[in-house]
């Protein structure tokens, strides 16, 4: 029975590699594929109204979808329980191949009560979006493949404008930049994300950061706001040691700040507003 499964779901990720964990039981075998079947069985129903939809779609309990016309599934997604998606978008919202999108998430472009549209939201194969993440894609935002984001992210492609202290920000409107998200990036968990900004491909976001400037590609940043700590690209002193910040030669301590980022990287909010 564990061959077949395994040939099953290899045949249906498209991933020779994939196999169950031999300490897996029986028992705990057969209550995932009944759960896998009932999600399989209720994203047939719930993806009829898709824009497009290849595949199977796997549809949680509670799962709220709007404005389905606007939504492109490649093969394979996920949408966990009670996570939410509104469709609305002058570019749609669109998913590769073998997309997971986890509990409590949402994905708002517009709002429900009118106003502007938002712009939309890609999401390339193979990347996954965590628990309670918070995707605001007023501004357009690009994600790209094997990109792994963990519960509770936040990315938000606009900001209120508040030039004038004489009227409230409510009045004052929004300013729109969009965010990319380039391939094989790990955002960890509660980082936020900040319109404008582009993280380049291969880098990693520590947990808490809050990003407000582009990121070169293959970078570890973290902090608030975000700084680059290294590049992926220089070698540790030992491949299996964590990287550690450099110390004062007087006093053995951590240096006060962290390295800057580049100077081409953009500044939010701009020096002129």
């Amino acid at each position: 029975m564990r061959r077949i499964v395994i040939l099953l779901v290899r045949r249906l990720k498209r991933d020779r590699a994939w196999t169950l964990d031999p300490a897996m039981s029986t028992g705990a075998l057969l209550a995932m594929l009944g759960s896998s079947l009932r999600k399989a069985l209720r994203g047939r129903a719930r993806r009829i109204g898709f824009r497009r939809a290849r595949g199977v779609t796997l549809i949680g309990k509670h799962v709220t979808l709007r404005n389905k016309r606007y939504i492109r599934a490649g093969r394979n997604l996920i949408v966990e329980d009670y996570a939410e998606i509104q469709g609305l978008s002058r570019q749609g919202i669109t998913f590769g191949d073998r997309v997971s999108i986890g509990r409590f998430a949402m994905i708002r472009p517009s709002g429900y009560y009118g106003g502007e549209l938002g712009e939309g939201l890609s999401v390339g194969d193979h990347s996954n979006i965590g628990a309670y993440c918070y995707i605001g894609c007023a501004g357009f935002i690009r994600i790209g493949s094997n990109v792994m984001m963990s519960p509770r992210v936040s990315l938000y492609a606009e900001n209120h404008n508040f030039a004038e202290v004489t009227r409230p920000m409510k009045e004052q409107g929004v300013t729109r930049a969009p965010i990319v998200i380039e391939d094989d990036c790990w955002i960890a968990s509660h980082s936020v994300i900040l319109a404008g900004v582009t993280i380049g491909r291969g880098s990693i976001i520590a947990a808490g950061s809050v990003v407000t400037r582009d990121v070169p590609p293959y970078s570890i940043v973290a902090g608030s706001p975000a700084r680059v700590l290294r590049s992926r690209l220089e070698a540790p002193a030992s491949a299996s040691a964590p990287y550690s910040a450099p110390t004062s030669a007087a006093n053995g301590t951590a240096p006060t700040t962290d390295a800057p980022i580049p100077s081409y990287a953009p500044v939010w909010p701009p020096e002129s507003a």
